[in-house]
């Protein structure tokens, strides 16, 4: 597998993760997300979900199995999330290392192919579930509104390599008109 290969996610979101849809899922037959936390889920210092990702959460999970998947280390602030999420997680997963990918996966009893790895970033998240044959989504990170200055410098130097190797990290698929509308707050 190239190199282009390996980093081009499968879907470029263009947006954060409470945009993934259900019907984006089910057009693309997947039946188990495994979810990066930091900066997919919550801003990267966030100790607990918001109301937002609770709700999306709870709509998704209707749909499809999910489990979080974070290279964090927190027992206590990746665990509390997952607590709040009422989800199943793993911690330090080392991603792009394939092993708690493929752990969750056994755990969820699917098949790679119908499981998306959903992340913000290309050289773990997307790395990671390309390396295991998943369906990668990339997603926009989650800010912190208060946090006005953010910068992403590491986040910025992979889509500029990527870009470098030739991976689009466009917004090529146009999913469904209510993955363009902002979520509903139930």
């Amino acid at each position: 597998m190239y190199w282009t290969q390996l980093l081009q996610p499968n879907l470029v979101l263009g947006k954060p993760v409470v945009y993934l849809s259900a019907e984006i899922l089910q057009q693309h037959h997947l039946r188990g997300l495994i979810l990066d936390v930091d900066e997919t889920l919550v801003p990267l210092k966030s100790r607990q979900a918001s109301e937002e990702l609770i709700n999306w959460i709870e709509e998704i999970h209707k749909v499809t199995k999910i489990w979080l998947v974070s290279n964090n280390l927190s027992e206590s602030r990746i665990g509390g999330i997952a607590e709040s999420l009422n989800l199943p997680y793993i911690l330090g997963a080392r991603k792009p290392s394939r092993k708690s990918l493929r752990q969750a996966a056994t755990e969820m009893q699917l098949p790679v192919e119908e499981i998306a790895m959903v992340g913000d970033r290309v050289f773990t998240d997307v790395l990671a579930g390309n390396r295991l044959q998943m369906f990668t989504i990339l997603v926009e990170p989650m800010v912190d509104p208060a946090v006005v200055e953010r910068s992403y410098p590491i986040r910025r130097l992979e889509v500029q390599i990527s870009r470098w190797l030739g991976v689009s990290l466009k917004n090529k698929h146009q999913a469904s008109a209510k993955a363009a509308n902002p979520p509903c707050n139930h």
